[in-house]
């Protein structure tokens, strides 16, 4: 199981989300980090994807550490994000009782 976190924010304020970023908190040991992917979109201006990879019994310390962690950026002007977990197929095939 992952967590990816996709963020959304305006051009005019990727200085401030940049700055946040280098002031964020370090990750904790049991968390590695793939990204942030950057992309602009005409819609949502600036956008990354970030997927954060754990051991599925710290999926529960990882979604509290990464919740907390976005509201770094609260504040800055147009800031959007969304936090999801994805299965890998064995998990969703299990969910599915297969």
């Amino acid at each position: 199981m992952v967590i990816v976190i996709q963020m959304a924010f305006p051009p005019e304020s990727a200085n401030q989300i940049a700055k946040r970023f280098i002031e964020a908190p370090s990750l904790p040991s049991y968390m590695t980090r793939r990204g942030p992917y950057v992309s602009n979109d005409l819609t949502d201006g600036v956008r990354t994807l970030t997927i954060y990879e754990m051991d599925n019994a710290r999926i529960t310390d990882g979604l509290v550490f990464l919740s907390d962690m976005m509201t770094v950026y609260f504040g800055v002007p147009g800031y959007k994000y969304a936090i999801r977990q994805y299965l890998e197929t064995e998990e969703a095939l299990k969910l599915l009782g297969m």
